[in-house]
């Protein structure tokens, strides 16, 4: 089998840092349980200035080595690849944030895993040559049976895929959404999605 899986909020508590650091730059205190949207500006209420900080201060090297692993992850990844399965991260941070989350994969025993960097969210360009930066119509030719995604912005990622089973990642910020499809089901952790798919 192939599987999908995001990073943020996915692999690792992202938002829990984001809420501590916006708290820290400044004194906006949205705790996780309290963020019902997944646009960081949104959630936190910033102006076009202080996103932009957040942003930069949220995708330097040691704040994302820093990020929390979700529990139960990386143990379900790697009881997939000794199972034979596919799995590649397909995240939609931006291209220059590759050296530290590839870091991140290898510090948490995900060295064999395939990472890609995809602009889901119109954020930035191509990178030319990189080996990682992916292209929306090479994305488009590729073949999943499971993708793991918490962001409902990047459902529409998989509309190509009418097979396909995507295990949504709850978290607060999608409670509210509604689900595309009867492909599509809330897993509350990695215990959950990983007896989902074997």
């Amino acid at each position: 089998m192939k599987i999908y899986v995001d990073f943020d909020d996915c692999l690792c508590e992202t938002a829990r840092s984001f809420s501590e650091i916006a708290d820290r730059l400044f004194g906006i205190k949205v705790p996780y349980e309290k963020m019902r949207f997944f646009n960081l500006q949104k959630a936190f209420e910033l102006t076009d200035e202080q996103f932009d900080l957040l942003m930069t201060e949220g995708h330097r090297p040691e704040i994302l080595l820093s990020y929390e692993e979700t529990p139960g992850a990386s143990e379900t990844i790697n009881r997939w690849l000794e199972l034979g399965h596919e799995v590649s991260i397909i995240t939609g941070r931006p291209f220059g944030a590759y050296e530290p989350s590839r870091a991140w994969l290898d510090r948490h025993g995900l060295e064999q895993i395939k990472m890609y960097c995809l602009d889901k969210y119109g954020r930035e360009n191509f990178m030319k040559d990189s080996g990682f930066s992916l292209q929306l119509e090479d994305y488009y030719k590729m073949h999943f049976d499971y993708a793991i995604e918490d962001s409902p912005t990047a459902f529409r990622f998989f509309d190509h895929l009418p097979e396909l089973q995507v295990l949504v990642y709850d978290r607060p910020w999608n409670r509210e959404a509604e689900l595309p499809g009867t492909n599509y089901r809330r897993c509350l952790n990695w215990e959950e999605i990983g007896k989902i798919i074997g």
